[in-house]
């Protein structure tokens, strides 16, 4: 019964993506998203079912196979189900979330300029969303390697193909090479990790490796010669390679404000619940491997702590409502990292969940103002929206209370679980990250509000003042309202189990001496009120009050203030607008770099030493070869006899000598 459950959700959005597909233009556009909500609906329902028999009831897990693919030397690769605490929970919050955007998407491709409605675009794009649902589902419940990997490049391949769905756009069809080409090189290390399990673990399933990992944890690989490496630790950091990928760490961050390019519905599906998750969703499973090494950890952690903040500074210079949200993902993502890296496992999951229903919410808000000002993403062309749009208004100031961490609010509960863990936290690198972590803080608070109060409050822009501006269709509103429910309640109920562990059980294994958040729980939790109240007066709150009042101060009550500052600080805005020149580098080392190896090839290579060293060369020398032996062929049978009579007496003098 319970397999039949699982296969049941795992397939029904692939099932109406392929209807949607290959029959769109038979069913039309009604009948292409009835077919995929429906599909994700179904996906939804039943992963709340799983989610309430493993996590509200704490079912033992799950772990078995659906087909063997194949068996080679004695390995078996095989698709599967693994579902405990942590995949049934991060099934319902993907379906969930996709069943939102599938909802909104049909207001918001209905308002769509980018395309001529006779073209079968629409179907197209619902296809590709309900497969991409199926994909992260394939990865989430995956209980081995290979399943897994699967479902990784799966989502690959799908964002690549919704980044760049307007593929009439210029820089439609650039971010989508970037995100692919940036995920590739993630990928490789992803790949080379699995190569390391496969080597020494000789087995793909999760279970198994948990198994050996004891037994292997005193294992060396020599690399380079000479030089010997943990070979866990080695394996670990391929595999955080792959993460950084996908979760967008910097230095592999840099596709991820280029997928703004694609329809917001797919931005929201993107940095809420989906692929940028995969990366912490993959360390968290693989707690029991990365508990065996401080070095790996390390790693994790800082990487996250600087993502966390160097992201957010970009945030202060962006003028497009998406890329500034955008930018928000890079920096929450940051800290999700950061708190693997710090052992606090639990508490970065939790910032998952709450962030893929505030940062879905924030997204969507953001399309329904970019449907309300037909298109335009500038928020210098915005201003005072607050009296058109209510709905879209309230959803947003909810949105952005849970990611600044707002007492009270979702993303407050998670957000003080990572700074209080990283607080306890000994490790190398955890002083550093609580600092950077905590300017974050303000960073995020500022940049957050400054989006807020350009959009909805100041003075209305000539183009508002100008057009006809109007609150959103209600298909674009209830999602937004349903997303805002538990950005605003789920945290209170949640926190608690979080900071014990008893939520997760044994799905997610953590050292007694690494437990910074039982420490936590111990020393600094006396109820979930109690820790309300008192956050009031604590140093990230205060820093979210700051960042909220210098926002309002620059943008509401002196908005000229900003552009003397600009004027003050041209090299400090020039770094940030370049965005580190990250984007510069990758131009110069990858694009030209690439192009200039390119060509020498070309030249070189290709057309010096193979067509001419080579082909040329090779024909010449068979072609002047055979004019030589032509002169042989006389045609005479007394000069072929003299040949025949003088090879017998050289056969005969070699084998007499």
């Amino acid at each position: 019964m319970l397999h039949t459950i699982l296969t049941i959700i795992l397939v029904s959005p692939l099932i109406g993506s392929l209807i949607a597909g290959l029959f769109g233009r038979q069913i039309g556009r009604s009948g292409a998203h009835f077919v995929t909500i429906i599909g994700v609906a179904i996906s939804t329902l039943l992963s709340a079912y799983i989610f309430n028999m493993f996590v509200l009831n704490s079912t033992e897990a799950y772990n078995a196979s659906l087909y063997t693919w194949m068996v080679s030397d004695g390995i078996r690769f095989e698709i599967g189900f693994m579902i405990d605490q942590l995949s049934a929970t991060m099934m319902l919050v993907v379906t969930f979330v996709s069943l939102m955007v599938h909802i909104y998407t049909v207001g918001y491709m209905d308002h769509d300029e980018d395309y001529d409605h006779n073209d079968p675009y629409y179907q197209r794009f619902f296809s590709y969303i309900s497969l991409f649902t199926f994909s992260m589902l394939s990865l989430v419940m995956a209980n081995n390697f290979l399943q897994l990997f699967f479902g990784w490049e799966a989502v690959g391949l799908v964002s690549y193909l919704l980044i760049g769905f307007y593929m009439k756009r210029e820089s439609a069809i650039q971010a989508n090479l970037k995100a692919f080409l940036v995920n590739r090189i993630g990928d490789l290390g992803f790949i080379l990790g699995i190569a390391v399990v496969f080597v020494y673990f000789n087995t793909m399933d999760y279970n198994e490796f948990f198994a050996q990992l004891a037994a292997n944890k005193d294992v060396m690989i020599e690399v380079i010669p000479g030089v010997e490496w943990s070979m866990i630790t080695l394996m670990l950091i391929l595999l955080f390679i792959g993460a950084m990928g996908k979760s967008a760490q910097m230095p592999l961050h840099v596709w991820l404000p280029e997928s703004m390019e694609g329809p917001t519905p797919i931005s929201a599906l993107i940095h809420a619940a989906t692929m940028v998750t995969a990366g912490v969703f993959l360390i968290a499973r693989l707690s029991p491997a990365f508990e065996l090494s401080e070095t790996a950890l390390s790693v994790v952690l800082i990487i996250g702590a600087l993502t966390a903040f160097l992201m957010g500074l970009l945030g202060l210079v962006q003028t497009d409502i998406k890329r500034v949200v955008a930018y928000s993902t890079l920096s929450q993502l940051g800290y999700m990292i950061a708190a693997m890296g710090a052992s606090a496992y639990a508490a970065g999951m939790f910032h998952v969940l709450t962030h893929a229903f505030f940062k879905a919410l924030l997204f969507l808000a953001a399309g329904s103002v970019i449907i309300a000002m037909h298109h335009k993403q500038e928020i210098s062309d915005m201003g005072g929206l607050k009296k058109y749009m209510p709905i879209t208004y309230i959803t947003m100031l909810i949105g952005s209370l849970a990611l600044i961490g707002f007492p009270g609010f979702s993303g407050f509960f998670s957000k003080d679980s990572i700074l209080l863990s990283l607080n306890e936290a000994e490790r190398f690198g955890s002083s550093l990250a609580y600092v950077l972590l905590m300017a974050g803080v303000f960073i995020t608070a500022f940049y957050s509000f400054r989006m807020f109060f350009l959009v909805f409050h100041g003075e209305e822009s000539e183009y508002v003042k100008t057009h006809q501006i109007k609150e959103s269709p209600w298909v674009v509103t209830v999602p937004l309202i349903l997303l805002a429910i538990p950005t605003v309640l789920m945290g209170l109920p949640m926190f608690e189990p979080m900071l014990t562990g008893a939520y997760f059980g044994d799905s997610i294994y953590v050292q007694p001496a690494n437990d910074v958040m039982l420490a936590v729980y111990t020393t600094s939790f006396n109820g979930v009120i109690d820790f309300v109240v008192h956050s009031l007066l604590t140093l990230p709150v205060i820093l979210a009050l700051l960042g909220v009042f210098l926002a309002w101060l620059l943008y509401v009550k002196v908005p000229t203030m900003p552009a003397k500052l600009k004027k003050m600080c041209p090299r400090g805005f020039y770094v940030l607008d370049s965005a580190y020149g990250f984007d510069r580098l990758n131009d110069i080392v990858f694009v030209d770099g690439t192009r200039k190896l390119g060509h020498f090839f070309s030249r070189v290579v290709d057309t010096k030493i193979i067509d001419v060293g080579m082909v040329t060369n090779t024909f010449m020398t068979v072609a002047n070869s055979a004019k030589v032996l032509r002169q042989t062929q006389t045609g005479f049978l007394y000069h072929y006899a003299f040949v025949m009579i003088l090879g017998l007496l050289v056969m005969l003098v070699w084998t007499l000598w």
